[in-house]
């Protein structure tokens, strides 16, 4: 999308962005059902990537609930340490499932984000031009068109930073959360809660980053730094905009885990299992819709806000 359509657009808020987003994708049935189909092989691999992730999670809360693992719990807002506290835990407990969480890391890196960066291209580029004023084209040029232009390797190499950057905080919310074990509890939950927020926060960076990476063709560390310029000034409102997928994904998991505990293999395990996929990737599409429009109405901020520095005005994205 070029400067000249990016300034066309009004002022938007949340709700204007939510709302342009939902309109995007409701009133044209035929990029529904485009990317719903070309979702189906990232469908497929969500579905396994959650099948493992339940056997690993189900696994897991055995050990942790065995006799053996009881006395690292807290009591009383303070933690019985005696027997080594939560790091003696953590050594017994990740070599015993030290495989399975590489069986999830190496589904989610070989195949789950693949799919998903490629799911994310044709969202984001079919989306902008509907944005645009544009009209899509047939099935076969919706999926291959944008691969010709803009091609697979430079919004992966963004999307790997984005990636590198969520493990490296994922990692310090992990370490705060064991480390709260020792500590009063309500006192070792405020940074892990502050974490968490700047979390959310940076993510609706990080995944501008993927967007300018797809339209604008900036890749990398540039593509991630010019999110975090471009966003200046918005960064409230990106963090509202994800801690609603945040809130969607979380709330999904919670209640699937909830309905297939116990009932795994069930008929009920596994139609849990697929409705909460089914979310996702409906989830999923209306998110990057909502940071493709995002990162438009940043633009525009940054826009007008060149423009009045040119005239000499100082009331500038007001």
């Amino acid at each position: 999308m070029d400067n000249e359509s990016i300034m066309k657009k009004d002022k938007l808020g949340f709700g204007g962005i939510l709302g342009q987003s939902l309109k995007i994708t409701a009133t044209n049935p035929k990029f529904l059902i485009f990317t719903l189909l070309t979702s189906f092989p990232l469908f497929l691999s969500l579905l396994l990537f959650e099948f493992l992730l339940q056997e690993t999670f189900y696994d897991s809360a055995r050990t942790l609930l065995s006799d053996e693992s009881r006395d690292t719990f807290c009591a009383g807002g303070f933690c019985d340490i005696s027997s080594g506290g939560p790091v003696s835990w953590m050594k017994t407990f990740i070599p015993k499932h030290f495989h399975q969480f590489a069986t999830l890391g190496f589904t989610y890196l070989i195949l789950v984000h693949p799919l998903d960066l490629l799911n994310t291209i044709l969202i984001l580029r079919h989306s902008s031009a509907l944005y645009a004023g544009e009209t899509l084209q047939s099935f076969r040029g919706f999926f291959l068109n944008p691969l010709k232009d803009l091609g697979f390797v430079g919004p992966l190499i963004t999307s790997v930073y984005a990636l590198l950057l969520s493990a490296l905080v994922s990692l310090g919310l992990i370490s705060l959360g064991i480390n709260s074990y020792q500590f009063f509890s309500l006192l070792s939950g405020v940074p892990f809660l502050a974490l968490l927020m700047k979390y959310v926060e940076w993510r609706s960076i990080w995944n501008v980053g993927i967007v300018i990476s797809v339209l604008e063709e900036k890749h990398g560390d540039i593509a991630i730094g010019v999110a975090a310029y471009l966003s200046k000034g918005s960064r409230r409102l990106g963090f509202l905009l994800m801690l609603v997928f945040f809130l969607w994904r979380l709330c999904l998991r919670s209640l699937c885990l909830y309905l297939v505990w116990g009932k795994r293999g069930t008929g009920t395990g596994v139609g849990a299992t697929v409705a909460q996929v089914l979310g996702v990737c409906l989830g999923n599409l209306i998110k990057w819709v909502v940071l493709m429009v995002y990162y438009c109405y940043c633009k525009k901020r940054f826009l007008e806000k060149k423009i009045d520095v040119e005239h000499g005005k100082s009331d500038v994205c007001t």
